[in-house]
């Protein structure tokens, strides 16, 4: 992306366009990438005098420092020294006080005795002496091979980008609208996907939807790390087949709108080593500690989309209940405003069985005022807490188990003599905490497991003081009995442990 000084829009009309380039620049381009080719191995400053003199013989000095800029993000410079330049400077300065500097020769002596102290030679001392400011850094390398033709495909897409920046909100319309949305959420922008009106549509692909992102103008806060993430949105939209883009840029005040279309950019092969890259690495991160828990919740990533009127949210993941028909959604926001999260929120419940929570990341500062609005907004930072996600779904369970455990009878007889309590409620058709406080008349809970009595006594008259703790586990696992400890108890048995060498079972 290019600085904003050097955008360059005609407002013809009313309008708001980047004054893009073509094939004509080629020869510009070249004396750009020529003057970069031959200055490696010089000094910026010896550089930015060549450039200065092709801006004076362009009719464009912007146009060429626009080019400049592109290439000298790829440029590598290094400082070139004999000696540290820090280390120069503080021994030439206490040399220079002592002679005290007047005249040229004073200045030849503080050198001198600055050279003695350094054991170095005086030409040394002054080349190294300012070799670590900027206009004396030299150029090592262009990590790119531009050409002319790509300096210009990448100067468009970048003047696009900046022209962008302002943008209160941009309107799309693709032929692959699932690649861009996949982008926009992946990037973390705040967006929305709506159906647009008979009388508003135009045709792309025939699509009649368009996506609505949030431009880094309408941003509270962040306004440049998210400028950088939305300016990489446009590649992918150019990357698209047949597109359309408008969007309302704040032009120092004054709203005018932007169009793009797959007529205007193309998309260069290369990605610019210095664009951010991003990732849904929190997702990923979360996904895998959410569902290393035995919950009784199925995280399923990228559900369906949910139709909220003429809107559709596109939630990261979806919580599904095990135990029945019913399902949460979560979203992760990168960014957000407290007026974006309540907007969704408020959509989403008026439409009928649809619940959602979004995770909010703290880091924009405003975590504490969402917060105290509504109890489905989970504030993060660095990475979602499982335990957070946890306790909110609480609040649904709470209801799901109540209205499971009023349809199961007080008293349950299972006609098996020994069962578990997660297979009756497997049975059931609910979770176990929904059977946890009903009655059971026909057996003894031993754990969480449901035991006749008449099994215990077999099991009584099987199991002796003095047997081993393992040859007592393995009688009580023929039965169908895994926590052998509760069983002992019951029984009238402890365990006598003896070290690392297992234990041996002894009345109370």
């Amino acid at each position: 992306m290019l600085r904003k000084d050097l955008l360059r829009v005609s407002r013809r009309g009313g309008g708001y366009q980047p004054e893009f380039v073509d094939e004509e620049r080629e020869p510009l381009a070249g004396r750009v990438i020529g003057c970069y080719q031959g200055h490696v191995g010089s000094q910026r400053r010896e550089l930015e005098a060549a450039l200065t003199d092709i801006e004076r013989e362009s009719d464009d000095f912007k146009l060429v420092r626009g080019f400049a800029k592109l290439i000298d993000d790829d440029a590598s410079w290094a400082v070139q020294s004999p000696l540290d330049p820090a280390r120069t400077r503080e021994v030439v300065f206490a040399a220079s006080e002592a002679v005290g500097v007047v005249t040229d020769a004073e200045r030849e002596q503080a050198l001198a005795r600055a050279a003695d102290r350094l054991d170095a030679d005086p030409e040394a001392v002054e080349r190294s002496l300012y070799a670590d400011r900027d206009q004396r850094e030299v150029l090592t390398d262009l990590d790119r091979r531009w050409t002319p033709a790509a300096l210009i495909e990448q100067y468009n897409l970048s003047l696009a980008q900046t022209a962008l920046f302002d943008a209160r909100e941009v309107r799309v319309r693709t032929d692959d609208p699932k690649r861009v949305i996949s982008a926009t959420k992946r990037l973390g922008l705040l967006y929305e996907i709506r159906r647009l009106p008979a009388d508003q549509r135009r045709t792309v692909a025939g699509t009649d939807r368009e996506l609505v992102v949030t431009g880094p103008d309408g941003l509270f806060k962040r306004t440049r790390r998210y400028g950088t993430a939305f300016a990489r949105l446009l590649r992918t939209v150019a990357g698209t087949a047949e597109w359309h883009l408008t969007a309302t840029v704040d032009d120092r005040g004054t709203d005018r709108e932007l169009e793009l279309s797959q007529a205007d950019l193309t998309v260069p092969d290369t990605e610019p080593v210095t664009e951010v890259t991003y990732d849904s690495g929190v997702e990923r991160e979360f996904a895998t500690r959410f569902s290393s828990l035995d919950l009784d919740w199925d995280l399923l990533r990228e559900p369906d989309p949910i139709e909220a009127g003429e809107y559709v949210v596109i939630p990261d993941f979806a919580f599904d209940w095990k135990h029945g028909e019913f399902r949460v959604y979560f979203e992760i926001m990168g960014f957000w405003t407290p007026e974006y999260v309540e907007k969704k929120l408020d959509r989403l419940a008026a439409v009928d069985d649809v619940e959602m929570l979004v995770a909010v990341d703290e880091s924009l500062g405003v975590g504490e005022e969402i917060e105290t609005r509504d109890h489905r907004a989970i504030p993060y930072s660095g990475q979602v807490s499982v335990k957070d996600v946890r306790n909110a779904l609480r609040r649904y369970e709470d209801d799901l188990v109540a209205a499971a455990a009023a349809d199961v009878p007080d008293e349950l007889r299972p006609e098996e003599s020994v069962v578990t309590l997660a297979d009756l409620a497997e049975q059931f058709g609910v979770s176990e905490a929904a059977i946890e406080d009903k009655s059971f008349p026909d057996h003894d809970r031993i754990g969480r497991t449901l035991v006749d009595p008449a099994v215990l006594d077999s099991l009584d008259d099987r199991i002796d003081e003095g047997m081993s703790f393992e040859a007592v586990e393995r009688v009580l696992a023929d039965a169908g009995i895994d926590d052998a400890s509760s069983a002992l108890d019951a029984l009238g048995y402890r365990v006598e442990w003896e070290g690392l060498g297992g234990g041996t079972v002894r009345a109370k």
